[in-house]
């Protein structure tokens, strides 16, 4: 992915603005936490590594300017700070897990003064991006594996991909991993609406890494898997429950039945940050609606009679039975998922 998703720079978070991809390149610089979280509820960071990222830093940003003179006052405002951008999004939980992070961070480091604890929760914010390179790479190393030789074009839903992490992505990692090596695979992009991250983003960072893309609109994914055109459909997740079940962008679920209808392999690709083992199953992943409006004025223009009702959820949990196998940065992971989780985090 030849563009970094998010990076600290010039003493602030630098990303990509994704609201105007793909006609317009901008960075936006970002120097306090109510900024950060309008940009991970506004959708110009997003995906659920990125997001965890995000926050992170936005938890320094709440309190990097802090006067707090002791540790219990300070402990305070970075929980305060925490729920605040606890806020901006439900179902990822890659940003639950990193807030905890940084707030367990501080806990365990009470004895140093403010100034050192300050610096601490930057560097931490900062190895996050370092571990979630290394992480996908590693999903993009087990990918690479079951695809090579097996699959000569996939398909995909929403972005999982280098702009829904610091640089590799999830479900797009096997894809690069596979061009580095010279192998060649074709991407089937859905559109993904109402938003478009399929069209907006995932077909423009293809682009940009010279990887063969070929666009279509949800309602042609039957068509495409029915003709034999892929031989596999890889996506990311925003949360995973411990008996598989996946939560991932809205259209994901019906794009699972098609695969296994057809026969395809439906793999997702999950960091283990991503891995709720807290939740039994995926009904009880909570689940983000946002504004009508996305639905009805699609970027700006109206599409539907005024007035009219509109249900957007901007989720759905595919139900393990669909799911092939999970591909996390410790290796592929099969069903039976309640035990083969279970083993993955060294549980009983």
């Amino acid at each position: 992915m030849p563009v970094k998703t998010i990076e600290w720079a010039d003493d602030a978070v630098r990303i990509i603005d994704q609201t105007l991809l793909p006609t317009e390149v901008r960075y936006l610089d970002i120097t306090d936490v109510e900024t950060m979280w309008e940009a991970i509820k506004s959708l110009r960071v997003r995906g659920a590594p990125a997001i965890g990222i995000a926050a992170a830093f936005g938890l320094y940003l709440a309190v990097r300017n802090s006067g707090a003179t002791d540790y219990p006052a300070f402990m305070a405002e970075v929980d305060r700070a925490a729920g605040y951008l606890a806020t901006s999004r439900p179902t990822a939980v890659n940003l639950f897990w990193a807030l905890k992070r940084v707030q367990r961070l501080v806990q365990e480091n009470a004895s140093l003064p403010i100034p050192r604890l300050k610096q601490r929760m930057l560097d931490e914010a900062c190895t996050m991006i370092d571990e979630d390179n290394a992480v996908c790479r590693a999903i993009g190393e087990h990918g690479a594996g079951l695809l090579a030789g097996r699959a000569e074009s996939i398909l995909t839903h929403c972005n999982a991909g280098g702009l829904a992490t610091a640089q590799w992505g999830t479900a797009l990692a096997p894809v690069y991993v596979m061009a580095e090596r010279g192998q060649a695979v074709r991407v089937y992009a859905d559109e993904t609406r109402p938003l478009l991250q399929g069209a907006r983003l995932t077909a423009w960072e293809l682009q940009q890494a010279g990887v063969p893309v070929t666009l279509i609109t949800d309602n042609m994914a039957a068509t495409v898997l029915s003709h034999g055109k892929v031989q596999a459909v890889i996506v990311g997740t925003d949360r995973v429950a411990a008996n598989g079940d996946v939560a991932n962008k809205i259209g994901t679920f019906g794009v699972a039945v098609l695969a296994h209808e057809f026969g395809i392999p439906f793999y997702v690709a999950a960091p283990t940050s991503s891995i709720d083992m807290s939740l039994a199953t995926g009904e009880l992943i909570p689940i983000e609606e946002r504004k009508p409006e996305e639905v009805t004025e699609g970027f700006g223009r109206r599409t539907a009679p005024r007035g009219v009702s509109v249900f957007n959820p901007a989720f759905d949990v595919t139900p393990n039975r669909y799911v092939t196998a999970l591909i996390t940065e410790k290796g592929v992971v099969r069903p039976p998922y309640v035990e083969s989780l279970k083993t993955l985090f060294h549980l009983t």
